[in-house]
């Protein structure tokens, strides 16, 4: 059960990745809830988790919301978290494949948690095919 408190009207949430309280938004809820799926069902260990780190995207600066980084410290799964009422759509997609071009994840994931799609991309033939993954 994620740890909750009120600061001054808001709500807060403890994120054990960033090991820190965050503002408690429909958005981080979805990126909390896509965390616990990671570490509780799919075993990822935290130590291979990074949330909300700055990376260069076409020259400008933006944030990814979560990759997953393979033992030899390259990302595997890079996900974009929306708030629920945010549809999963081409915008969407394009976005999460933006910030792969920098990345280089074999997958990238997109939920807003009612809707997550994962795909796996082939670099070498350029085939993006999506996949099954229990969040």
């Amino acid at each position: 059960m994620p740890k909750t408190r009120t600061i001054n009207g808001n709500q807060q949430i403890f994120d054990p990745i960033r090991k820190k309280w965050v503002v408690l938004t429909d958005e981080e809820k979805v990126r909390q809830f896509c965390l616990e799926q990671l570490v509780e069902n799919q075993k990822f260990p935290i130590s291979l988790i990074a949330v909300e780190k700055q990376i260069n995207v076409n020259g400008l600066t933006k944030r990814y919301d979560i990759v997953v980084f393979n033992k030899e410290g390259k990302p595997y799964l890079v996900i974009e978290c929306k708030a629920p009422h945010i549809p999963i759509n081409q915008n969407v997609l394009e976005q999460a494949g933006r910030y792969n071009k920098t990345l280089q994840a074999e997958i990238i994931g997109v939920c807003n948690g009612a809707v997550n799609r994962f795909f796996k991309i082939d670099f070498d033939s350029e085939i993006i095919t999506e996949i099954p993954f229990i969040l």
